[in-house]
């Protein structure tokens, strides 16, 4: 199992040093509060926004410049087809500062251009091994006898190999789940999706509900009145000899939040668990993770996740490993990333990186997750399966979320007559 060459383009430490005539705060302010920001852009990629820290003088902005290395970094993930395109070519990062607040006021945005940079990155190497590219500050703007501004950064890049899967069709469908590499797309994995809503506890150990109370809420006697809810689905995952390798179920409904609504409330979220199988017995599975999800209110319609590591004991940590809101209509892309080390997550996860993305589908829309792992998340295909497994539970949620008032596929069609008779 052959992992697809990646690279991760990261600019850190980021931080910027005003002369005082263009200071847009006192000097007493905090440097996490400066109104600065940078807009970073490589040609034929989304560009990127950074704040901007405040930092002393250049004679004596090294301490401060270690300080916020922490909590200034973006990067860019460039897969095989970009590292082919641009590994033959001069690649620039242009990186625009501005002074003000970012976003748009009426139309107009609200930050002014103080000036740009420019900084050359050769790829060809960069599948291997680690590069730097800058290291230090670069002078921006000035000219004409005007104080010279000075933005820091470091730029570098790293190789960062995944494994990459596909399922075959949409996971309640039940498909063939494929290995990419390349042009070859191989099986590796199959699912197989019930929806059985009178088998709630079917894949949990016995003494799960003793020892692991915090992971499954109780089911009260609201819940089993007849009404609108989805629960009871599970999707469970094999390799080639036909031995299941992981598992995802269904383990709290996805009910309205209350009798007049029409959506899984915040409060009151559906949730997962990823299981992994213990011992020889298909009915006997081990708990891996547990995913909660839900329909957000606001200005933009999305479904909510959260998503936290289980071990012996319950959950790892109070801090998800994964978490945010993506588009409903548009969908977006599940991702646990590692990389900051102020993300928490160091000491959840053994080692530092990139560790999964999945592509979710809008509302609506036929979905084939495409899935990335890390390969030092990866020791063999029953690993790799979890994440599978996870894949699947974040793209059902998107159905599980869906407004009571609307119909599901014919696929959830017994769960869903249930619930309106």
């Amino acid at each position: 199992m052959d992992p697809c060459p990646f690279v991760r383009l990261i600019l850190e430490s980021l931080a910027l040093n005003l002369p005082s005539a263009t200071r847009p705060a006192g000097s007493e302010v905090h440097p996490s509060a400066t109104p600065c920001y940078a807009k970073l852009k490589i040609k034929n990629f989304p560009s990127q926004t950074a704040l901007l820290p405040l930092c002393g003088g250049a004679g004596h902005a090294s301490a401060n410049v270690t300080e916020l290395i922490l909590t200034s970094s973006v990067g860019f993930h460039l897969d095989t087809e970009a590292l082919r395109r641009l590994s033959c070519k001069t690649v620039y990062i242009k990186i625009s500062v501005f002074t003000g607040r970012m976003g748009r006021t009426c139309g107009v945005s609200g930050g002014k251009l103080l000036g740009s940079v420019k900084v050359c990155v050769n790829l060809g190497s960069a599948e291997t091994r680690n590069c730097i590219y800058q290291n230090g500050w670069m002078k921006i703007g000035g000219g004409g006898g005007d104080p010279v501004a000075r933005l820091h950064v470091i730029v570098r890049s790293e190789p960062d190999p995944r494994f990459v899967f596909q399922f075959g069709g949409e996971p309640e469908c039940s498909p063939v789940v494929f290995q990419i590499q390349g042009n070859i797309r191989q099986p590796v994995f199959s699912c197989k999706f019930s929806a059985d809503r009178n088998n709630r506890s079917r894949s949990l150990p016995s003494d799960f509900n003793t020892n692991n109370r915090g992971w499954m809420r109780t089911f009260s006697g609201d819940r089993d009145k007849q009404g609108r809810e989805r629960k009871g689905w599970m999707i469970i995952i094999y390799d080639l000899s036909g031995s299941a390798v992981a598992a995802a179920s269904m383990i709290t409904p996805f009910v309205p939040s209350s009798p007049g609504s029409d959506r899984v409330s915040r409060s009151n979220p559906g949730a997962w668990l990823i299981l992994r199988p213990e011992g020889v017995s298909v009915s006997s599975w081990k708990p891996w993770g547990r995913l909660e999800a839900w329909r957000e209110r606001g200005p933009v319609d999305g479904l909510g996740y959260k998503f936290q590591l289980a071990s012996d004991n319950g959950l790892t940590s109070a801090v998800p490993i994964a978490q945010g809101t993506m588009c409903v209509k548009n969908g977006g892309e599940f991702c646990i990333d590692n990389t900051r080390k102020e993300s928490g997550l160091s000491f959840l996860l053994p080692t530092r990186g990139f560790v999964m993305g999945s592509s979710v589908e809008g509302e609506g829309k036929c979905s084939k997750p495409m899935v990335q792992v890390g390969v030092q998340h990866v020791t063999c295909m029953a690993d790799a399966a979890l994440f599978v497994a996870l894949a699947a539970a974040i793209d059902l949620s998107m159905d599980a979320c869906r407004l009571f008032s609307c119909k599901l596929r014919k696929e959830f069609s017994l769960e869903e007559h249930e619930s309106l008779s």
